[in-house]
Order: structure tokens, then C-alpha cells, then sequence
């Protein structure tokens, strides 16, 4: 008989257990959500239903955001009200966060009236934006082509060069929010496929390179360079010699004006013979005065 009783009361006691955490599911270590900004994620709370007069509440952090209570989603707003009609809770005490931010990112715990249920570590990624392959045409050489693959305003990433499937060197960021730019060089005949990959844990964005477009357009732009010096040098001197030539011109010009030769003829002066010579020996013996030049 005391046997079947001490049966009996583990029994009891048993039930009494299960009826006490129906619907609880108690996670011992914390739990990781990732999500890009702009989408929704579901922060789950392990519960199966939420019991009649049950309290649930959310935090974030030590901060109260949501609770259950007798059945009635109650939201809170916080100081600068970052989650203000973003927030949803549903049969189960799970919550939603709808259109989520980088801000979104923390600690959230789930507690109900008797115990904790649930812990998760929300991480919000930036959008990845897609990688820029540019040529640098100052460090490329006769043989080879040498680009740049860029990505601004980046945090959480790695930047890498691959070549085919196989990863090239790359260069990883975390916390800070910077601009990074990893250099390649290839030659001009090479006939590998690259791609230059920004990734986060979650995301990635490619660039795939065209050689032929980059860096033969390269090769094209310093001969089209070195072409439009040449001809601007050309187009230089030739208007600095047709100023040279009109000033020379003018000068000229102008000197022949001042330096003309001024003739200044001097009044005649006749003398008188005497009467009985011929009309002819007076005209013989008409004395002219001598003619002034100035100059």
C-alpha cells in the first residue's frame, strides 16, 4: 500500500507540474535573429498559448515595449518612439517588429507572470549596396590593368576579390561605418572571370568586372588624353601667334604713320636782269631756293 501511495503522489505531483508550465517552453541559453533593415522579424516566445489571466511582457533591454494582459496587446512608447506602429503581439505572446531598423538591434527577453521564458539577441543589418569596380588608370601599366572595387558607408562586412570560385585577399570592417576599397591587377589578355562580393552574415552584393570594358577603355581614355593635350597645345600656339602677328602688324603700321617723311618747300625768290636780255636769258637766270627735308 505505501508503495501504490507514493506512486500516487508522484503522479499528483507530476501533473501538477505540467499544468503549471502548459503551454511554457523555458530556453536556457539565448536565442540569435538576424534580418536585414526594412524587413519584419518575428521574435518567438515560446509559448504555445497564452493562459487565461496570464501576464506577458517584452523588453528591450530594461525597457518595457509590450505586454499581455487578459488576453489585451498593450504597447509602450519609448523616449524617442522608435517602435511607435511598429510593434504587433500575437496569440502565442510573440512579437513582431515590423519595418525593422538598425536601432532595432539588442537584447530582448519575454517574461510571463511566473517566470522567463525566452531571451533573443536581435542583430539589424544595413542594406548591402552593391560594390563599384573602377579602373585606376595612374598605376596601370602597358601589360596590365589596375582597378579598385569600392563600397561607402559600410559596417559589419567583408570585401573580397574572386577570382572564378576561388576568394582572393579581402578586407573585413565591424562596428565603424566606413568607405573600403580593395585593389586588383590584372592583365590585359586575361581571360578569368572576377567578381568583387560585399557580404555581411546574412547578405551579399556582387560586381562582376568586364576587363575588356574597363580597362581597354582605360588604354583608350590616355591615348584619347594625351590626343585632346596635344591638340589644345596646338590650338594654344596657333591663336598666340595670330595675336603675336596682328600686335607686329600694328606696331609696324603705326611706326611707318609717325616716322612718315614731311617735305616743306620753301618759298621761290627771283632776281631781276637787266632789261635788254632776251626773255630766254631771264629765264635762265632765275635762282630757285634750295628744298628742306624734315624728318
Amino acid at each position: 500500500m505505501p508503495k501504490n501511495i507514493n506512486d500516487m503522489d508522484m503522479f499528483i505531483f507530476i501533473c501538477l507540474c505540467l499544468w503549471s508550465l502548459n503551454g511554457v517552453f523555458v530556453a536556457d541559453a539565448v536565442k540569435s535573429e538576424s534580418v536585414t533593415e526594412g524587413e519584419s522579424v518575428s521574435l518567438n516566445s515560446s509559448l504555445t498559448q497564452i493562459q487565461t489571466h496570464e501576464e506577458i511582457e517584452w523588453k528591450f533591454g530594461d525597457i518595457l515595449i509590450a505586454t499581455v494582459i487578459n488576453n489585451k496587446s498593450v504597447f509602450y512608447d519609448i523616449d524617442d518612439e522608435s517602435f511607435r506602429g511598429r510593434l504587433k503581439l500575437d496569440q502565442t505572446g510573440s512579437l513582431t517588429i515590423i519595418n525593422s531598423r538598425t536601432t532595432d538591434s539588442g537584447l530582448y527577453t519575454v517574461y510571463s507572470s511566473r517566470d522567463t521564458i525566452n531571451t533573443i539577441n536581435l542583430t539589424v543589418y544595413a542594406r548591402l549596396p552593391v560594390p563599384v569596380i573602377s579602373r585606376d588608370c595612374s598605376s596601370s601599366s602597358s601589360s596590365s590593368c589596375s582597378l579598385v572595387c569600392s563600397a561607402v558607408n559600410v559596417s559589419h562586412v567583408t570585401l573580397s576579390w574572386f577570382k572564378g570560385n576561388s576568394s582572393l585577399p579581402s578586407i573585413s570592417v565591424s562596428d565603424l561605418s566606413i568607405s573600403l576599397s580593395l585593389p586588383l591587377e590584372v592583365e590585359y589578355e586575361d581571360q578569368n572571370t572576377y567578381s568583387c562580393v560585399l557580404n555581411n552574415p546574412i547578405r551579399n552584393q556582387t560586381r562582376h568586372l568586364n576587363i575588356t570594358e574597363l580597362c581597354h577603355t582605360c588604354a583608350a581614355g590616355e591615348s584619347s588624353l594625351i590626343t585632346g593635350l596635344i591638340s589644345a597645345a596646338a590650338g594654344s600656339l596657333l591663336i598666340v601667334a595670330a595675336v603675336g602677328i596682328f600686335w607686329i602688324c600694328r606696331k609696324k603700321t603705326h611706326q611707318e604713320v609717325q616716322s612718315g617723311e614731311e617735305i616743306t618747300y620753301a618759298d621761290p625768290t627771283f632776281y631781276k636782269r637787266r632789261a635788254q636780255k632776251s626773255r630766254a636769258q631771264e629765264e635762265e637766270d632765275v635762282v630757285y631756293a634750295g628744298v628742306v627735308m624734315r624728318h
